[in-house]
């Protein structure tokens, strides 16, 4: 999302904010609300084009998502018609930022519940698993395979091992993925979660596991290059022999064997 999308979706967002802060146990409920209006502009490429239409008064936009939604909660329905009367460059932009929205309504519900930081932990802990089991990874990703069929594996995989808002998180994810693929939603999650706790993510791959001292010090290394606490999530992973990979948000410094040794082979080869 670039452009006018983006700095649409962000208005709207830091609007939606505070009244996330205000909602405390109604924020599941919201979410849950959001993303029903997301399916339905899925299923709906008219109602899309109607919503995102340059052409079209806003408050018109505005009126028309009233009217559709008219029985859900007011909260939901203001923060819709926001979204509504502003521009986006891509139809798919509209509903992704809807998307975003029932996320960051069920991260707010956790922090009303002070659960934020287990919630994180949670989606850390998932998204370490499925990167290292390839045929979960696959059949609870598999596009061929009915919702109800991955929601089940997800079930008996994770049943009663999540928080009822990590659960919804993972749920939709996996459910309704929308063209994302799933550790990189996970991915998504958790920097959203961190964010909210006004903190970064270091996501750290290693030959060995660090020290509480070691991931201490690349802490403090990072929050000084950054700015801003960040927390780090180390994976371990043998095959990279020695060094560390270190990769917050898009930014990735790699410094392992592994990767010294292609590097050194891709030059030979070129």
């Amino acid at each position: 999302m670039r452009g006018t999308s983006q700095a649409s979706h962000d208005a709207v967002m830091r609007e939606f904010q505070p009244v996330l802060k205000a909602a405390g146990k109604d924020g599941f409920d919201i979410a849950g609300q959001l993303f029903s209006a997301v399916d339905a502009l899925d299923s709906s490429g008219s109602l899309r084009r109607a919503l995102t239409d340059p052409a079209r008064p806003g408050a018109d936009k505005g009126a028309l998502v009233r009217s559709l939604f008219s029985r859900l909660d007011s909260r939901v329905q203001d923060v819709l018609a926001s979204f509504a009367r502003a521009r986006w460059s891509s139809e798919n932009d509209l509903s992704e930022s809807i998307e975003d929205a029932g996320v960051e309504a069920l991260l707010a519900y956790a922090e009303s519940k002070g659960s934020l930081a287990s919630v994180e932990e949670e989606l850390f802990r998932m998204e370490r698993l499925l990167s290292g089991e390839r045929e979960l990874l696959v059949a609870m990703s598999n596009r061929s395979a009915t919702k109800e069929a991955r929601l089940q594996l997800l079930s008996g995989v994770f049943g009663g091992k999540l928080s009822a808002e990590t659960e919804a998180l993972v749920q939709r994810a996996v459910g309704v993925p929308r063209g994302r693929r799933l550790v990189p939603a996970l991915e998504a999650f958790i920097a959203s979660a961190a964010s909210r706790q006004n903190r970064s993510v270091a996501n750290v791959t290693a030959a060995v596991d660090l020290s509480a001292a070691q991931r201490k010090r690349l802490a403090g290394i990072l929050s000084d290059a950054y700015g801003i606490e960040v927390q780090i999530n180390v994976a371990v992973d043998p095959e990279v022999i020695g060094g560390i990979r270190v990769q917050v948000g898009s930014e990735v410094v790699d410094g392992t064997v592994l990767s010294r040794l292609d590097q050194a082979r891709r030059r030979l080869v070129g």
